[in-house]
């Protein structure tokens, strides 16, 4: 399974774990983070059972991983271990993978991304534009983030901050 390609149709619908960061990532940052995940997909397993999975990094700020389930299914221990290793790049590089009170969007072409809090008084107040979209960490599949991972403000999870 390769998905480094954002153009590549897949017949099967794989496990997708997104990894939001706070900010883009510096081109180092990227060859780093590609490297670390390359080196730790090689030899992750499932009760000893490799599993077949890739990683892309979309937008230059979001880490997507995915897992072929009907090959070896993900175990919780494995999602364990996966974690470890996004936190350690975390705190690495101080991305705020695990900040889930965020909001990212796109504005005019640029992806921004803001606290919650500070998301909800700019759409009420005016100074975030409803004609942006909203980016959906919360897509487990790959036809999900394929075809929702990045929607207009009203069909998005974010529609609710809206009159």
């Amino acid at each position: 399974m390769k998905i480094e390609e954002s153009n590549i149709v897949e017949t099967n619908d794989y496990r997708v774990i997104i990894y939001p960061a706070s900010r883009p990532f510096t081109p180092k940052e990227s060859k780093l983070i590609m490297e670390k995940l390359y080196d730790f997909l090689a030899g992750w397993a499932a009760h000893g059972k490799p599993l077949s999975s890739s990683f892309k990094i979309e937008k230059n700020q979001f880490i997507v991983v995915c897992v072929d389930e009907e090959k070896e299914t993900a175990s919780g221990c494995s999602i364990d271990s996966l974690g470890g290793v996004m936190k350690a790049l975390d705190q690495e590089f101080q991305l705020g993978l695990f900040d889930r009170m965020k909001a990212s969007f796109v504005d005019n072409g640029e992806i921004k991304t803001v606290k919650l809090q500070e998301f909800r008084k700019g759409l009420k107040e005016g100074t975030i534009s409803r004609d942006i979209e909203v980016f959906d960490f919360s897509k487990n599949s790959y036809v999900a983030f394929l075809s929702d991972f990045l929607l207009p403000l009203k069909r998005s999870w974010a529609g609710i901050y809206i009159d």
